[in-house]
């Protein structure tokens, strides 16, 4: 990509992946097999509350062709094929869900100097599309997206954003939910050396005047073992601990309190193992 923009869906995920992302509350089994012969293989098991799900994940790559082929516990098979750089900068890829005969859908992702832009269409007779483009450069870019059901010639989706990206922090203003809430965020990475991050999200509804916010941090206890916190107004306060007990296999755990519940239980508690040989 150089020093061109990121697609629009990177439009502040550098605080929402601080923020949110590894944060599970039930238990979580993860197993990568890689392989030199460009055959993977990814096998995940979820047990939320007594109902356990799981599934197969394989991963073939020769060439620019990737293909993705996901097998879970209802027996449902969903397939992806990506071709990388079929033109100069542009990929595509075909995915269907079998027996779903409705669930085919083509994306393409083209990048430029100055431009990301990525594309979506349903293959079936009543296609939804979808199209989002980011124009800049990597310091400062700006983005749209917008969803249209051809059934109801609806407007499913509508977002624009703009991102302010630096080596020491990142901040993004997002108009979202078809124009409903307006979102800004923020993430500074402090020059420590334990690493530490810290992350605020601010979110406004038009409609009701309503002010929500999140904040959070980043940092490292050892070479080995990250902690993140997260706290919002509504007053649910979360904790995680990712450990990396050898090379590429990681343990996490993540906790969750919830000041506002008087009845059943206040705290969540979550683990998950991956692991990669």
């Amino acid at each position: 990509m150089g020093n061109g923009p990121a697609p629009f869906s990177d439009i502040g995920k550098r605080a929402k992946d601080l923020l949110y992302k590894d944060y599970n509350f039930d238990h979580k089994f993860s197993l990568s097999i890689p392989s030199t012969t460009g055959l993977g293989l990814i096998a995940t098991g979820l047990k939320k509350d007594q109902i356990f799900v799981g599934d197969i994940k394989t991963l073939y790559k020769s060439g620019n062709t990737i293909v993705d082929v996901k097998v879970d516990t209802y027996s449902n098979v969903a397939t992806k094929i990506t071709v990388n750089d079929i033109l100069h900068g542009t990929k595509a890829a075909l995915s269907f869900n079998i027996p779903d005969h409705k669930s085919g859908k083509l994306d393409v992702h083209y990048v430029h100097p100055h431009a990301a832009i990525d594309s979506s269409i349903g293959l079936n007779p009543s296609p939804q599309l979808e199209v989002s483009a980011a124009i800049g450069s990597k310091d400062l870019c700006l983005g749209a997206e917008v969803g249209f059901n051809t059934t109801s010639a609806a407007f499913t989706k509508y977002n624009a954003g703009i991102a302010f990206n630096r080596p020491d922090f990142s901040a993004a203003l997002m108009l979202a939910d078809k124009g409903k809430n307006l979102k800004a965020s923020y993430i500074h990475y402090v020059d420590r050396p334990d690493g530490l991050t810290v992350a605020a999200e601010i979110t406004h509804r038009f409609s009701s005047y309503e002010n929500r916010f999140t904040i959070g941090s980043s940092q490292s206890i050892d070479p080995v073992t990250v902690l993140k916190t997260r706290f919002s107004d509504d007053g649910k306060a979360a904790l995680q601990v990712q450990r990396a007990w050898r090379p590429n296999s990681l343990i996490t755990l993540s906790a969750e309190y919830d000041s506002t519940k008087i009845f059943g239980s206040s705290t969540r508690l979550g683990l998950a193992l991956a692991l990669k040989p």
